[in-house]
């Protein structure tokens, strides 16, 4: 993890370091062009994309380094983000640019229109240069698929990068990307972001508006935000990424420039360590000790942590976001299911969300939201004692890659394809903002992430919290 450098532009080898927020701010200053920096991270693609097998779908250099040149022509209408050479995660429609949803079905599709916030960071300037891996349909949190193949991770090839978002977190953990998008449902976001060492804020509700969608009133557990090398680099995007629009009903007006916002820093704040929930999350050994000594570092920042089981039945809860994603995820993916030709090219865990959706009555469905609205309330109780709640961002450490997904984790036998993933449902069901920070490495050279969770649109407050605890971590020491 590299910090916002404060020094003079590198040569041109050197380009893929800076951040995305000096990037940005060197084009403006006409101190690099936008074709020098869109050639060093074609070449840092060349060099290093085929041993991970992040970025797919990329666009030819020749249409891309053209695409730079007349940025280069019109430098005075530069946005925010603007020359900044971006690979979508392949969930997200592009227009005229492939996208797969990792799907065998799906393999030659090329949309006519962007997704919503695709169309904003068009807008600002950035250069889509190709898309990000992703596992199916973005189910589970290994990123492999048939349609690409599997991504590695950035610091093992033998070890999984995580998933959905698993090509962006490792095209930023390896620098081919300054700064990236994800999406987020049960930690898609969050889990390759500790993974691969790299930063990855899911946002409250309805702050990214969603879209394209049939459906736009339901589907509000899954959503869209921005990945980065550093927390300012992810408010770059964020600022971007959000704000009201109108084909997105549920969506609304952002209060905050994020950027700015972390000019100021946090004041320091009390931290609830959930851990492990008193053991009711299976959790590999070594990772609730990384996440321990994360906080006590934390604490150089003022802020305080305290150790704590809400009273809450959370086998239930987890039964709720079950029947909740098979009720949005399960039914989506229903028309594929109802062709036979198309069902057959689904992976298992795709199959199982469909069957058992089908299964599901209205009762079960409200009794669902019913415990999600307890959740919610339980929450707010615990913000009223809180700035922030802290879990660790995954139960297992990153592993095989061609292990589709852990049985067991500490002993106890996993029931489905997410269940090791329980602790990601926390935040989705309470609609709050939740970023995964880098609590640091084992043994073995396998990195960890930490959850931290804030209020409901209290977005901003999580940014400025990451961002103080960022300058705690010692391998920026001296930066």
């Amino acid at each position: 993890m590299r910090p916002a450098t404060k020094h003079a532009v590198p040569p041109a080898g050197d380009i893929c370091r800076l951040s995305a927020v000096d990037l940005a701010e060197a084009i403006r200053r006409r101190q690099l062009s936008v074709s020098e920096v869109v050639t060093a991270f074609l070449d840092r693609i060349d060099a290093v994309n085929p041993l991970v097998n992040a970025i797919v779908s990329l666009r030819d250099r020749a249409d891309i380094l053209r695409e730079a040149g007349r940025a280069d022509a019109h430098l005075a209408h530069a946005g925010p983000l603007f020359g900044l050479p971006i690979a979508i995660k392949d969930l997200a429609q592009t227009k005229g640019l492939r996208t797969s949803f990792g799907s065998p079905i799906f393999a030659d599709f090329v949309p006519q229109e962007d997704d919503y916030f695709v169309e904003r960071i068009r807008k600002a300037g950035a250069i889509i240069i190709g898309k990000t891996n992703v596992p199916e349909f973005g189910l589970g949190s290994n990123t492999y698929n048939t349609v690409f193949g599997p991504t590695l991770n950035a610091f093992d090839p033998a070890l999984t990068a995580g998933g959905s978002s698993g090509g962006a977190a490792v095209a930023l953990a390896l620098d081919m990307v300054p700064v990236a998008d994800g999406s987020d449902f049960g930690g898609s976001l969050r889990n390759p972001a500790a993974y691969n060492n790299v930063y990855g804020f899911r946002p409250s509700q309805g702050l990214v508006p969603a879209g394209p969608e049939l459906d736009v009133f339901h589907a509000q557990m899954g959503v869209e935000g921005p990945m980065g090398r550093n927390v300012r680099d992810m408010a770059l995007l964020l600022d971007e990424q959000a704000g009201y629009d109108p084909r997105a009903p549920l969506s609304h007006h952002k209060q905050d420039c994020f950027l700015q916002g972390l000019q100021t820093p946090a004041a320091g704040g009390r931290i609830a360590w959930l851990g492990d929930l008193g053991g009711h999350l299976p959790v590999e050994p070594g990772i609730l000790s990384l996440c321990e000594a994360a906080l006590d570092r934390f604490a150089a920042a003022s802020f305080q942590t305290e150790a704590l089981v809400p009273d809450f039945d959370f086998e239930a809860l987890w039964q709720a976001f079950v029947t909740l994603r098979q009720a949005s995820s399960g039914c989506a993916l229903k028309a594929h299911y109802d062709d036979p030709l198309k069902r057959a090219l689904l992976k298992p865990e795709a199959v199982w969300e469909v069957e058992q959706a089908l299964q599901l009555t209205a009762p079960q469905i409200h009794a669902a939201t019913v415990r999600r609205s307890s959740w919610h309330r339980t929450l707010l109780s615990l913000f009223d004692r809180f700035d922030l709640i802290a879990l660790p961002t995954a139960q297992v450490f990153p592993f095989d890659v061609l292990t589709h997904w852990p049985t067991q984790v500490a002993g106890r036998a996993m029931d489905s394809y997410h269940r090791w993933m329980q602790v990601s449902a926390l935040a989705t069901l309470g609609g709050c903002p939740a970023v995964s920070v880098p609590a640091g490495f084992d043994g073995s050279g396998r990195p960890m992430g930490m959850q931290l969770i804030g209020r409901p649109r209290g977005d901003m407050a999580v940014l400025r919290a990451a961002a103080a605890y960022e300058t705690t971590l010692p391998w920026l020491a001296g930066a």
